[in-house]
């Protein structure tokens, strides 16, 4: 008998299992629906952030404005009057009221953390140098994710480490498409200050998100959200007394710097709105790693709004970014369990339990006879 031809009936050549398996898990993992509605949540987020640098930069080129604490103090305020009014009207565990008298103190330091980390990049920008801010800042991914490990038990595996691994590579090319093209003009007047405050910053948004993605989970976005309302409006109004008073005094308002606050403010309310929502079905590393073109679409629209130079190195690094984050999404990260004591809990069953024991044990020895 003949050997089969290895051509198969009708001399047809089949796929090779390889490559016909790498394209079923490719399909299979990298180009599902969660992971197409995880990207475009991210990306909308990407787009809110952007449009709060364009407008700031709108103010601070155009009508020489330079009043972030302000800028934030707004949108305070936006989340004071929704989210904060909203508790303020429930009743039970959820109402205002009972979450200030049980966890007020938690609540003012995640307020401190969320102001300060949205102050301290912004005025960064004076002493350091736009390379330095872009990658200092990525240092808060990884003290995002050590903060993920020990206080919400996540758990990463190789695949999500090579994930920001590829991100930070995109954002490597993008500050090098920003030097080549001619962006780095400023070089600052104080570097070592300058790149301190963007390492704190970074961290303090790392713990801001951490708390983030603790309360969406364990409690309810609208929680985080007006705890984050009332106490960052009281501390970015402190603070925007102290340090920005002559700032604001010095502005010439017209319907046109008008807008721009207004639209800055619906930016960043967007952000605050939807974030919980992105964090709550991923994860605050995810939406960390998604984020970052939100440099990128600002550097397009730049093109057109304030003559930036353009380079294919933008294009490169948003679709390394892209990559990575897709990689990072293709795998869940899994949650472990608290440590428990291996030391079994003394128990104590009191007097009144111990004489019911023993007549229990009596009736028992008494039914036992019979």
């Amino acid at each position: 008998m003949e050997a089969a031809s290895p051509a198969g009936p009708g001399g047809r050549e089949p796929h090779a299992p390889g490559s016909a398996s790498l394209l079923l898990w490719i399909k299979g993992r990298l180009f599902t629906w969660d992971i197409l509605k995880t990207i475009a949540l991210g990306q909308m987020l990407s787009l809110c952030i952007c449009g709060t640098a364009i407008t700031s930069q709108y103010l601070a080129e155009r009508y020489k404005v330079n009043t972030p604490m302000l800028q934030s103090f707004i949108n305070y305020c936006l989340l004071f009057l929704t989210y904060t009014v909203m508790l303020a009207f429930r009743s039970g565990s959820d109402n205002l009221l009972y979450i200030l008298k049980k966890k007020w103190w938690k609540y003012i330091l995640l307020g401190l953390a969320d102001v300060e980390a949205n102050y301290l990049i912004v005025r960064a920008y004076q002493y350091t140098t736009l390379t330095s801010v872009q990658l200092l800042d990525c240092f808060g991914i990884p003290v995002l994710m050590a903060l993920s490990w020990f206080i919400l038990y996540a758990r990463y595996r190789v695949i999500h480490f090579i994930a920001v691994a590829v991100c930070l590579l995109g954002v490597g090319t993008m500050v090098g498409a920003d030097i080549l093209a001619g962006r780095e003009d400023n070089a600052g007047n104080n570097v070592l200050i300058g790149d301190i405050l963007v390492l704190l910053g970074a961290s303090l948004y790392a713990v801001s998100n951490v708390c983030e993605e603790y309360i969406v989970k364990k409690l309810s976005r609208q929680e985080f959200l007006g705890m984050v309302g009332l106490f960052g409006t009281i501390i970015s109004g402190i603070q925007l007394l102290i340090v920005e008073y002559k700032d604001i005094a010095s502005i010439h308002w017209d319907w046109k710097i008008a807008l721009l606050f207004v639209a800055f403010a619906l930016c960043m309310f967007c952000l605050y709105s939807f974030m919980p929502l992105v964090i709550k079905v991923t994860s605050a590393t995810s939406v960390n790693l998604g984020i970052l073109t939100a440099d990128l679409y600002s550097l397009f629209f730049g093109l057109f709004l304030f003559g930036y130079k353009f380079s294919g190195l933008y294009i490169l690094s948003f679709t390394v970014i892209m990559v990575g984050f897709i990689l990072y999404c293709s795998t869940p990260t899994r949650t472990a369990e608290p440590a428990e004591s291996s030391v079994p809990p003394v128990t104590s069953i009191g007097i009144d339990n111990l004489g019911l024991k023993l007549e229990e044990s009596l009736q028992e020895t008494h039914s036992a006879v019979l």
